[in-house]
């Protein structure tokens, strides 16, 4: 049976997140369907059988009544993605199908589910996380040994790509959430998933890239990633 996957359309960079599945599509398993606001709606999303939230530009701060200015704030937000993709996000819940959020995705999440986001790490924690130019850094992550991601990745630390300036608010974190990963250089969070998963259909979001990872085909937290994600949708259909 094909899966039909639904990937939020992002203007930066969107094509690495259908060549991470490529392996899949071109063995005829999987079928990528491009969500994108002002063009996609609810009858797209029932065509899907699970879904991903892509990275990109920081979320509108009314979203999450944040402050108005602060330090590398982008020169336009893209609004309308922010609320097509929050229904993207509310329609996979209702209807339990996988969603993994990358990025931007993971910080969508929290703020849906009512957390906050630190707008920006600050000057030091940048020099950790935030792209350099065109390349991503590279720090490390401590991983909770009960959490889903241990279990999918079988890891409790690892070496991820980082291209974000903005974090979850540990102190403020969204309803049913709980941080299954944070880099120990800044205790910034790095991955989200629920933290009673009783009655929820799959859900993980991680802060990296795991779609442009080096070496991702090898790499536990970008390859298992993917597969546990897949294998879950199968598993619900």
């Amino acid at each position: 049976m094909k899966i039909r996957l639904g990937i939020s359309y992002s203007s930066t960079n969107f094509q690495n997140y259908l060549r991470w599945f490529d392996p899949e599509v071109d063995a005829g398993k999987v079928e990528l369907i491009e969500l994108k606001a002002g063009k996609s709606t609810d009858s797209d999303f029932a065509l899907c059988d699970g879904f991903v939230l892509s990275g990109g530009c920081d979320i509108d701060t009314s979203l999450y009544q944040g402050a108005i200015d602060y330090p590398h704030k982008p020169e336009e937000f893209e609004t309308e993605r922010d609320y097509f993709e929050a229904s993207i996000y509310r329609y996979a819940k209702a209807h339990h199908k996988a969603l993994l959020g990358i990025c931007r995705g993971m910080q969508l999440v929290q703020v849906i589910e009512g957390g906050k986001l630190i707008q920006d790490l600050g000057e030091e924690a940048n020099g950790v996380h935030k792209k350099a130019g065109n390349t991503d850094r590279k720090h490390s992550i401590q991983i909770n040994g009960d959490s889903l991601l241990a279990n999918i990745s079988r890891l409790r630390q690892g070496e991820v790509n980082s291209a974000h300036h903005q974090a979850i608010d540990p102190a403020q974190l969204g309803n049913n959430l709980m941080i299954s990963a944070w880099a120990p250089e800044t205790n910034s969070p790095e991955a989200l998933e629920y933290l009673h998963k009783q009655d929820h259909a799959f859900m993980l979001c991680v802060q990296w890239h795991p779609e442009r990872m080096e070496e991702k085909e090898k790499s536990p937290l970008s390859e298992n990633i993917k597969q546990s994600f897949l294998s879950a949708i199968i598993h619900s259909l």
